[in-house]
């Protein structure tokens, strides 16, 4: 567990400087050319990149947009996190600024290096199956085309390589209540695929899984609705490279948390969740047991 508190947050900027490294470095272009080219310093560019500059200008983002040759629906994402303030809290509001086709949280979670769950409604994204996604995805976006789900599910999949990785692969330490693995999606031969998934991904080294079963009834005396807390890793120095981030994702927007006060408060619910969960080899007894159960 590591929490530290670094005042405001940038997450915002985080990411838009993250994406923008990145398109810069596809487009071919040092910090140096790409900085001439701005009639910047480098430092400029170096700042904006680390998510360090103090103010941000969507006509500058926007350049750079055009410049690295980046979509125009990716950069009104980006431009809308460039208007982002600093705060502690940050609550993202879907289609706010930016647009909803704009998956922040992917970002993140490309570059987290350790998970902690809970999940109360449906199975964790990193372990969802190709059909389990798919028809949340269609349950999710009903106007959506064929070709558009798919395009999203094959990203949730792709996504998935974090965990499977043979070099330095995430951790995760999921918790799902028992209601995810009785809550029917897409038909019971879905389920029993998605369940058996689960049973094997949990022998895996990097990865915790254990069910809260109904018996344990209220653990913290409140719901806390599902999150998942991310981090990122040390330096040389052994400090953290980005503050941890608790998400938890609602109807109308997602939540992000960086207040080393409000990490430590999700780590222990996430402690006392543990301590009222199935043990690892009865987890795996119980999903095994029900995917037969659907698969009958």
């Amino acid at each position: 567990m590591s929490v530290c508190d670094s005042g405001p947050s940038t997450l915002p900027r985080r990411q838009l400087g993250r994406y923008l490294r990145d398109w810069r470095t596809q487009a071919g272009l040092t910090i140096a050319e790409a900085s001439r080219l701005m009639e910047w310093g480098a430092s400029t560019l170096q700042r904006l990149e680390k998510g360090q500059a103090e103010r941000v200008r969507t006509l500058d983002i926007g350049e750079l947009c055009r410049i690295y040759g980046i979509p125009d629906d990716l950069a009104e994402g980006l431009k809308g996190l460039a208007q982002q303030v600093a705060v502690t809290s940050w609550w993202h509001a879907r289609g706010d600024l930016i647009p909803e086709s704009f998956d922040v949280y992917a970002g993140l979670e490309a570059t987290a290096q350790q998970f902690r769950s809970y999940q109360s409604e449906t199975v964790f994204g990193l372990l969802r199956t190709a059909e389990y996604a798919r028809t949340l995805k269609h349950l999710g976006n009903p106007d959506d085309s064929d070709v558009e789900i798919e395009r999203r599910v094959q990203s949730r999949l792709q996504r998935q390589a974090l965990l499977t990785r043979k070099v330095a692969p995430a951790t995760a330490d999921v918790i799902l209540h028992e209601s995810v693995l009785r809550r029917v999606i897409g038909g019971p031969r879905v389920m029993a695929a998605q369940l058996r998934h689960l049973a094997d991904m949990s022998t895996r080294g990097n990865i915790s899984l254990r069910v809260l079963p109904f018996s344990a009834g209220l653990p913290l005396g409140v719901a806390t609705g599902p999150y998942t807390v991310l981090e990122f890793g040390l330096d040389r120095k052994g400090r953290a490279v980005e503050p941890p981030v608790v998400y938890a994702q609602w109807l109308s927007g997602d939540l992000y948390l960086e207040r080393g006060i409000d990490v430590l408060r999700y780590d222990r619910a996430h402690e006392c969740l543990q301590r009222h969960a199935l043990d690892f080899q009865s987890t795996r007894h119980l999903l095994r047991q029900l995917a037969k159960e659907y698969a009958a």
